[in-house]
């Protein structure tokens, strides 16, 4: 009989600065995402770190004291690793880690770690690869430990350097090695895409953990895999789905993120070239979040960057059944307020419905309110597919309940 393993998971800390771009409010609403990103990729948080800093120190991003005061946490509590909201220079994290003693990551890092957990397709694998070595190439010279006497031994420095700027030209060749290699693969995938004639193309996309694979699993009836965890899906799934009689392609995305590495925007480029070629996109918010108007302007930003911020959109608000008034789960007193008490009349008379018919509220995992999700969709995509043929427009009605 097989007994059950237990995950060991590691422990971090994590360290966070208030800035005049951040106060503490969103500090902490930063790294509740960033506790969320480190349990994704197999870490316990015990503690978390927070100064007031106008101006991260250049050589170890915060203060001196405040860093003498992790290294205490980290030695007493034999602390694996220690996590950084930003970004982190190569010298910051090479000075940081020779006094704490222990992995240091920024938020890039560890983005970039939870990817290399998730790929699993080649495309996906390479695309993590690509971005990685980019990460890494400026690093390099944090990463030299065994050659740490060379550096600092007389008439030695010569061979450190010299091996340290061979590892560079070997990262830097299999840097273009890969992009070669996407560029192939991204030819091969327009191809595809080419020989799915003139279907409608509709993109599932949003927030990391939104929902959007168990939508895609209930509406195209499919198995796409979905977990309560961030960026659980990597690789672009497409299903054919029809509605009626109406068919039409539905893509899910990888979720986007508020401080998305600029590596992983340009390696992942070419897998939101579903979003750029869809016809409709369906931009599903996870209503539940209490931050959920920031991750829709994160969502509006990244598809700006990749100019598809002009699509026909429908804006689905998910997981009615588990939102929760913010005054209202604040207050111990309250019983907390779920679906049962909001109809849909009363949704509909929230500023969330000023878009109109652009604005769905449903739940996926609860399938609720999906009867009209589907009539709506099936209009936009009928819509399309009129102007697209103008003379099959008599196989379709007006609406999906006429059938």
């Amino acid at each position: 009989m097989l007994e059950k393993t237990k995950i060991d998971y590691e422990k971090a800390v994590l360290i966070g600065v208030i800035n005049r771009q951040q106060n503490e409010e969103k500090v902490q609403e930063y790294l509740d995402e960033l506790e969320f990103l480190t349990f994704t990729a197999g870490g316990e948080v015990t503690k978390r770190f927070v100064q007031r800093v106008e101006i991260p120190n250049p050589k170890t991003y915060i203060g001196s004291g405040k860093m003498l005061e992790v290294e205490a946490y980290v030695k007493e509590n034999e602390i694996g690793s220690v996590i950084f909201d930003d970004e982190l220079s190569p010298v910051q994290q090479r000075n940081i880690e020779k006094q704490l003693r222990c992995k240091i990551l920024d938020r890039t890092g560890l983005i970039l770690d939870i990817f290399a957990q998730r790929a699993k397709t080649s495309y996906a694998r390479t695309q993590v690869e690509l971005a990685q070595y980019e990460y890494l190439l400026p690093r390099l010279t944090g990463l030299w430990t065994h050659l740490e006497r060379q550096r600092g031994g007389i008439g030695m420095r010569g061979p450190g350097e010299t091996e340290i700027e061979t590892d560079r030209r070997i990262v830097r060749d299999r840097i273009s090695l890969l992009k070669k290699k996407l560029s192939k693969i991204d030819r091969q995938m327009e191809t595809q895409r080419g020989n799915r004639g003139a279907l409608v193309r509709v993109a599932l996309i949003g927030y990391t953990n939104v929902g959007k694979s168990t939508l895609m699993n209930v509406i195209s009836k499919s198995d796409v895999f979905a977990e309560n965890k961030l960026f659980a899906t990597l690789d672009t799934t497409v299903r054919k789905v029809v509605l009626g009689n109406l068919p039409f392609l539905l893509s899910d995305t990888v979720g986007f993120i508020r401080k998305l590495p600029t590596q992983l925007v340009e390696s992942f480029k070419s897998t939101l070239d579903e979003v750029r070629e869809a016809d409709l996109l369906l931009h599903v918010v996870d209503i539940s979040h209490p931050n959920f108007e920031e991750h829709i302007a994160s969502v509006n930003h990244i598809l700006d960057e990749i100019k598809a911020s002009d699509k026909p959109t429908l804006m689905v608000f998910n997981k009615i059944d588990q939102y929760v008034p913010v005054e209202l789960a604040e207050d111990d007193l309250v019983t907390e307020r779920n679906s049962t008490h909001f109809t849909l009349e009363e949704w509909r008379k929230t500023w969330m419905n000023r878009s109109g018919n652009s604005v769905l509220f449903i739940s996926a995992l609860k399938k609720e309110n999906l009867d009209e999700f589907r009539k709506r969709v099936y209009n936009e995509v009928r819509d399309i597919h009129v102007s697209r043929f103008p003379y099959n427009n008599f196989l379709y009605p007006e609406h999906l309940d006429e059938y």
